[in-house]
C-alpha cells in the first residue's frame, strides 16, 4: 500500500490556527507555534468567560434589585423571603429590569413582600 503523506492536511490545520490567531500582535499571527499557543490560550479563556457572564450579570441584577430595595425600606434578603412566602416567582433578571424601568410595579412587589414578612 502506498504511502500517505500529511502536507495536505498539516497545511489545513495550521492555515485554521493561523486563521483564529488573526489579528494577534507580532509573531503571534505570524507563526504556527506562537499562534497555536496563543490560540489555545485564548479559547480557554473564551470558556471561562462564558462562565463568568453568567455569574457577573446575577450579581448585576442583584446589585440593582438591593438598590431598589433600599430605597423603598427594606433590605433585598427580606425582599426576597417575603415574596418566597407570598408565592411570587420572578426571576432576578425581570425583578432587575422593573427595579430599573417601572418603579411603581416594583414598588407594589415590594409591599406585597412586607405584608407577607408581618403575616
Amino acid at each position: 500500500m502506498a504511502r500517505v503523506k500529511g502536507a495536505m492536511m498539516t497545511r489545513k490545520r495550521r492555515k485554521k490556527i493561523l486563521g483564529l490567531a488573526k489579528g494577534y500582535w507580532g509573531s503571534k499571527s505570524k507563526h504556527f507555534k506562537m499562534a497555536n499557543q496563543a490560540v489555545m490560550k485564548s479559547l480557554s479563556y473564551a470558556y471561562v468567560g462564558r462562565k463568568r457572564k453568567k455569574r457577573d450579570f446575577r450579581r448585576l441584577w442583584i446589585t440593582r434589585i438591593n438598590a431598589a430595595c433600599k430605597l423603598n425600606g427594606i433590605n433585598y434578603s427580606n425582599f426576597m423571603h417575603g415574596l418566597k412566602l407570598a408565592g411570587i416567582n420572578i426571576n432576578r433578571k425581570m425583578l432587575s429590569e422593573m427595579a430599573t424601568h417601572d418603579s411603581a410595579a416594583f414598588t407594589a412587589l415590594v409591599e406585597t413582600s412586607k405584608n407577607a414578612l408581618k403575616a
